[in-house]
């Protein structure tokens, strides 16, 4: 008969066997090191044993069959915890132990977890902000939820009583080829304003630090020349180091754009990811990706004027479980 436990210190090796074993798709970082595992997961200052919930198999030598991760989401000014949000963050099963009800009986084993510290809102997949662990490992450039090459993911929640509750679209941009990103409005952008390769500043509040963890992303700045290279746009980019070995490809991912409201609907955008992908590319990167939450307009459009092309969805499920009516920040 399984059991299922806590997390322990000398689980790492097998739950990143588990981990290789059960992702497989392209939405997932092979872990080459279990020492990954303390760079996103271990070392959050919130890490809790009790939400790394493990099923192991006593008659063979405990061996570890499958594991459910689960941790809470921030409050609205992002500065700490809120455990009335709890979220399923990663699910991991071995194929050779599928089809028992193993991976049903860990999310239920998450869902006691959280329920008995407070969460009446349940989220299966991380998607920001509601995603203290997955960043780094799964996903790609961020947290889309889980992505719809993850087949199995949308029927599995759905028949547990999840319903969807914001998605994600993943764009990339393959930089084989020479790049046509054209606009009328370049010319004069381009006399004005200079573009700017700064390691990034520091994040914007104590949640993106946590999330984000070790990352050294840099920063891509449209300066103002004629206003003391004051900045007017801003992209934060990063490699995605292990994706790329996924892929075949290296690979860099845009995690956040900015324009100054003044200059918003002006082409501004559209030229600094311009010149962010000839950057890249100039790099021998070989793939750009940025993701989009389906509700941002904006961003979908300028994903698709520079030609990026749309590879897979990400979609976050929720339950609620009382409390108030409502899910959540979308």
């Amino acid at each position: 008969m399984l059991t299922f436990r806590r997390f322990r210190n000398t689980d790492p090796p097998a739950l990143a066997d588990v981990w290789n074993e059960s992702h497989q798709a392209r939405s997932a970082y092979p872990l080459r090191t279990p020492s990954l595992l303390e760079r996103w997961v271990f070392s959050k200052p919130y890490f809790d044993p009790d939400g790394l919930i493990v099923a192991a198999d006593p008659a063979d030598g405990d061996k570890v069959l499958g594991y459910v991760l689960a941790g809470f989401g921030p409050n609205d000014e992002l500065s700490a915890l809120d455990p009335t949000n709890g979220v399923i963050c990663s699910l991991a099963v071995r194929p050779d132990a599928r089809r028992r009800g193993l991976g049903r009986d860990l999310v239920r084993k998450a869902e006691e977890y959280l329920t008995a510290r407070g969460s009446t809102v349940l989220w299966a997949g991380p998607r920001w902000p509601y995603c203290p662990y997955g960043f780094g490992l799964y996903g790609g450039t961020g947290c889309p939820g889980f992505l719809a090459s993850d087949t199995a993911a949308d029927p599995f929640f759905r028949g547990l009583g999840y319903e969807p509750g914001g998605t994600t679209l993943v764009f990339q941009k393959k930089l084989d080829a020479p790049l046509a990103v054209a606009d009328n409005r370049f010319a004069f952008l381009r006399r004005r304003y200079e573009t700017q390769v700064v390691r990034a500043a520091g994040v914007p509040s104590w949640w993106h630090d946590c999330v984000w963890g070790t990352l050294e992303p840099v920063e891509f700045r449209a300066a103002d020349k004629l206003a003391n290279n004051f900045p007017a746009a801003r992209a934060v980019v990063w490699e995605l180091e292990g994706y790329g070995w996924r892929w075949g490809f290296p690979s860099a991912g845009v995690l956040d754009v900015q324009v100054r409201e003044d200059l918003r609907r002006q082409g501004m955008a559209k030229l600094l990811l311009a010149q962010v992908l000839r950057f890249l590319q100039d790099q021998f990167f070989g793939i750009c990706e940025i993701q989009a939450p389906a509700d941002r307009p904006d961003l979908v459009g300028l994903c698709r004027s520079v030609t990026m092309e749309q590879v897979d969805v990400g979609t976050a499920y929720v339950k609620r479980v009382g409390g108030p009516a409502s899910a959540g920040r979308e």
